[in-house]
């Protein structure tokens, strides 16, 4: 089947990012993709997207669907036909669409688990809280808009936070398939996002110590795209030849070495 082109508007974009020890964000990855680092780090987070408006892109605006959705995300990099592309890989895709979570993988690229969410909004503080329907995942995240983005290690400023994640648009997620990745290209003429600073975050997701040991991922940042007209274009399939957990001696070589400097960095 053919997958279509799909029209939406952003109405809530909120991107929740840690900062991660090289080494540890290369274990949750499938060949061929590695860590894209920023300062030594990893760049990792959890994004917890509105989408209004939601339907092929031949099919006017007053049909289309609304749903929360939630995607946790590792900034990648690979080596591509015409050199190093850049995007992000999604372990884990959650929506509270009924219809989404059977569309995903079928319709459209990307396969999603049901979650229930709880959204509080106001034009200065956003909260989502989710808990996924399989009792794998929960989040509870509340964050302020600021005027500038403030603390962060990874961007100086707000504007280099912004270009950081424009060019890291394509985002690839894992199928039924251990040996193929989904893939899906966020398009938007009026990209636009504003800074946020964190008031509560929970993840079990970043606070499993099993896969993030103790020190291994920092809360750095938060940012906020609201009302933002969006297209999503399907990307061919990336063939994989390596699970995420599994020890790939490249990859680990190269995020090893990161890791060490990153140590030293801190001490």
């Amino acid at each position: 089947m053919r997958q279509p082109l799909l029209s939406s508007v952003i109405e809530r974009r909120l991107l929740v990012n840690y900062r991660v020890a090289p080494d540890v964000a290369a274990r949750q990855l499938p060949e061929p993709l590695r860590p894209h680092l920023v300062h030594g780090y990893a760049v990792a987070g959890i994004c917890l997207l509105r989408l209004g408006s939601v339907r092929p892109s031949w099919v006017p605006e007053t049909f289309g669907l609304r749903s929360e959705n939630a995607a946790h995300r590792i900034a990648v990099e690979w080596d591509g036909p015409d050199g190093v592309e850049t995007g992000v890989y999604i372990p884990r895709r959650d929506t509270g669409s009924r219809l989404n979570a059977w569309a995903g993988g079928r319709v459209f690229p990307g396969e999603h688990g049901r979650a229930d969410f709880e959204v509080h909004e106001t034009p200065d503080q956003v909260r989502v809280a989710l808990a996924t329907r399989d009792g794998g995942t929960r989040v509870d995240v509340t964050v302020e808009l600021d005027d500038e983005l403030r603390g962060s290690e990874l961007f100086a400023d707000l504007g280099a936070a912004s270009r950081f994640f424009r060019d890291g648009t394509k985002g690839f997620s894992p199928t039924g398939s251990s040996h193929r990745l989904d893939g899906m290209e966020l398009r938007t003429d009026a990209w636009h996002v504003e800074a946020g600073r964190v008031r509560s975050a929970e993840s079990s997701f970043f606070d499993d110590l099993d896969r993030f040991p103790p020190g291994s991922a920092t809360l750095d940042c938060a940012l906020v795209m609201r009302n933002v007209p969006a297209d999503w274009r399907p990307l061919p399939a990336m063939a994989t030849t390596r699970d995420a957990q599994l020890a790939c001696p490249v990859a680990e070589s190269a995020a090893a070495r990161a890791t060490a400097r990153w140590r030293r960095g801190r001490g």
